[in-house]
This record gives C-alpha cells, structure tokens and sequence, in this order.
C-alpha cells in the first residue's frame, strides 16, 4: 500500500498520507499541515480527500484548513454536529479517489461516532486507518467525551476492536494515537516498520469477555490534561489559522513578572536551574512542551515564552497553536542579562550520598501509574499537574524532586521555586536507582 506516514511528536500522534501515485486522501492531520503538503508533494501525488476519524480531543485538526487550500473533500462523520460543510459518510459507505478505494467503517468507542477507513489500491496489501480505535497493543481511551460514557464506550470499543481484527490479517494497520498522546488508553512500544492486522494477534481484546474487557480498560485510565475539553469545541467550529506569535520587550516582560503573569522558559531545564529570572517557569523545548504547557497554564491566560535562541521560540509556539494556545508573547534574552535566580540539580548518587547523612524530603511527580509500580519509601506523591496547588502543603525545608527522566522534575522544580520553595531537581533516570541499589516500595 503506497503509505506515507507523518509523525506528529509534539502531539504524539501519526497522520498518513494514501496515495495511488497521481491522487492522495490525507488521514487525521494536525494543525499544522505543512508536513502533510511536503509529503504529496515529495510523492508527486494531488490531495484530493482529506479525512478525520473523529473529532479529536488531543488537539486541533487541521483537516477542514487541509482541505479547503487544496479544493479537496473534507470527509467526517454525518452524525457529527459541526458548523461547517464537509463530506458527512457513514458507516458502510464506499468512496473513490483515483485509484484508492475507501470503505467507511463505523468503530464507536474512543468517541460516540469514530469512524475507520480501510484502504485498497489495486495490486496492494489493505490499510486500515483506524484512528483512535484499534491501537497498536491497545486501544483509544474512552472517557474523554464524557466520564459517565466511559464504560459504555468501553463496551463499544471491543466491539469495534474485534470487528477490525476479524479483516484480512495482511491488512497493514495504521493508527492515528498511540505514540505519546493521552488518548492512548496504555502506552505501548510502537516500534518501527510497518504493522498488520497478524501482529496483532495477543492484542487485549482477543480472547477478552466484552464486560471484562471494557471495565479492566476504564480501571487503567489515567489523567486527562486540562486543555483536552477545549480541543472538542474548537474542532467543531473550525479552526484557522492560528495568531502569530508577538514581540514583548523587556519591559513588557518585568511587567508580566512582577504582575504574576505566566512566563514560560523555554531553553534546556540545566541552563534553568542555572539561572533564570524570578518567576519564570522552565518547561524545556521538546515534544512534550505543548503537552506541559497546556496541562499546566490556566486556558485563556496570558502567555509568555522566553529563550535565548530564537530556534527554540518558533517551533514551541507553532506546537502551542497544534493545541489551541496562540498569540503567545515571545521574548528572546539579552545575552548581557543578569539570571540570578538558581537552584540545585543533583544526581541518583548524590541523593544517596544525601540519604547516608540525613532524611531528604523526596517529591515524585509522576503519573499514578508509576508511582504505583515503584517508589522510594515515604515520598510524597505528587504528579506534575498539581504541583502547582500543593506547593504550599508541602513540607518544609529542602525538597528533591524527581520523575522518571528529569524533565517532569524540572518543570515541577521550576513551578516549587517561583513558590519560594528550595528545591533540588533529582535529573536523572529512574532506572538508576535500582542500578544503586537504593530501596523501592510498592503501593499497596
């Protein structure tokens, strides 16, 4: 099957691109589509459909956008209430472009009304495009439209799931979550090369009772980042294109500071902790960024990013716009700029060379989930999201801050010192500390 697949790591997602070598339908495209555009353009091939298998909830499409600049059709469900036109298909429905043929599944789960596609070119193996359902090892979670649908949904999703694992086992299965994104209800390793319907043979919901099924999967959700909600009305209505970002001096930034605003830094968490202005929040530029940013920033607040690499400033507010956050202010450090807030960072080691001479106050900030499968005896459990609401319930004194790599920690570190507290960022790997034999507990 003629298949480019775009990955989208900012989003933890993957789009596809369905081609015949002349005409093309893109499937489940972000925001910024420009990714999508070079990839028919390296082909050589027209987009002449666009499709989404659902209303995301993760971030904004830019499916319609897509669509529009290419005189393409816009397909998404017809029992889908939206203020725009588009393609409305169903269920059942059978659609050409060129030589692609496209089959409209109906998989309800991950959302009321998701759809698959599976895809035929003549001479090639299928591909089913299954967006948010039949997931790699897993499936879509199903408690984002509504908690109270969760397990509902959950029943809808194995149902799904079975009828797509019943097609033709060379099928080559193409999911649009599963690589980093929340939507995923587990995270699996996704691997690298192409993926059939055969490989998945112990996938969860073979073998699995319906009622079994859906209530192991809604037992294991984890959280919901804060912005997810907004994503849904901001898709249904269509989204433009986003707000550039803007200028801010530095006046407009010591303002912004001192007015308690959210300044976002966005260089490495080692230059942060070496030395920032007060105030400042260190998130790190990678592909997680937006993710962070969006769970932690009240929605609709004034934003500010600051680096000192204007390398680093464009691609975080083009990540930011993937999720809804737009027009940000940006501001690039004056070299000659004094950064004389600090704090400590330190190592597995170091904490153990710590833990000889005293008892330090151990603060792990991830997810539930691992603090389950693995903790130091008596840290104090807080995931990253609620930092920020519990700084000033924490012990006093000296606070070491950790996660599973260092970079949770150091956005957790950076939002306890704005707060006043001292902190030590624990940047090292998790896996380290059984390396050093220091003690883990269970929860219980």
């Amino acid at each position: 099957m003629p298949v480019v697949t775009i990955g989208v790591p900012a989003l933890g997602n993957r789009s596809h691109l369905v081609h015949d070598g002349t005409v093309a339908v893109a499937v489940d495209p972000p925001r910024d589509v420009a990714a999508v555009e070079r990839a028919a353009e390296e082909a050589g091939v027209d987009l002449a459909a666009v499709a989404d298998t659902h209303v995301h909830n993760d971030y904004v499409s830019g499916g319609l956008a897509l669509a529009r600049r290419h005189g393409a059709d816009y397909l998404l469900s017809a029992d889908e209430h939206v203020s725009f036109e588009r393609v409305g298909v169903r269920g059942g429905d059978a659609l050409a472009y060129g030589a692609v043929r496209l089959e409209v599944l109906a998989t309800p789960g991950h959302t009321r009304h998701h759809q698959s596609f599976l895809a035929r070119v003549p001479g090639e193996p299928a591909a089913l495009l299954s967006g948010g359902s039949l997931l790699l090892g897993t499936v879509g979670r199903t408690d984002l439209v509504d908690r109270r649908l969760a397990l509902h949904l959950a029943g809808l999703q194995w149902d799904s799931a079975r009828s797509q694992l019943g097609l033709d086992p060379s099928t080559v299965l193409l999911p649009t979550h599963g690589f980093g994104s929340f939507c995923a209800a587990t995270t699996v390793d996704a691997g690298e090369g192409a993926t059939t319907l055969a490989d998945q043979r112990d996938h969860p919901a073979v073998g699995s009772e319906r009622a079994v099924f859906a209530a192991d999967l809604v037992a294991g959700f984890g959280p919901i980042p804060a912005y997810y909600p907004r994503m849904d009305p901001i898709n249904r209505s269509g989204a433009g294109t986003p707000r550039p970002a803007r200028p801010v001096t530095a006046a407009q930034l010591d303002a912004a500071i001192a007015a308690g605003r959210w300044v976002v830094d966005v260089r490495e968490r080692a230059a942060h902790a070496a030395g920032h202005l007060a105030g400042t929040v260190g998130v790190e530029y990678s592909d997680q960024l937006a993710t962070y940013v969006g769970w932690l920033v009240p929605w609709g607040a004034e934003l500010l990013l600051l680096s000192d690499r204007p390398e680093q400033l464009e691609p975080a507010t083009r990540d930011l716009a993937g999720i809804g956050i737009e027009g940000v202010g940006v501001h690039q450090l004056d070299p000659g700029r004094p950064l004389e807030a600090t704090y400590r960072r330190a190592d597995w080691p170091a904490y153990a060379e710590e833990r000889a001479r005293t008892t330090p106050v151990v603060v792990d900030v991830r997810q539930r989930d691992e603090y389950a499968e693995g903790h130091l005896p008596g840290a104090i459990h807080v995931p990253v999201q609620d930092v920020e609401r519990s700084a000033a319930s924490l012990p006093p004194g000296e606070l070491w801050v950790h996660c599973k790599s260092g970079y949770r920690a150091g956005i957790a570190a950076s939002l306890l010192h704005r707060h006043d507290r001292q902190v030590v960022h624990l940047d090292d790997q998790w896996v380290r500390v059984a390396e050093l034999g220091l003690p883990v507990t269970r929860a219980a």
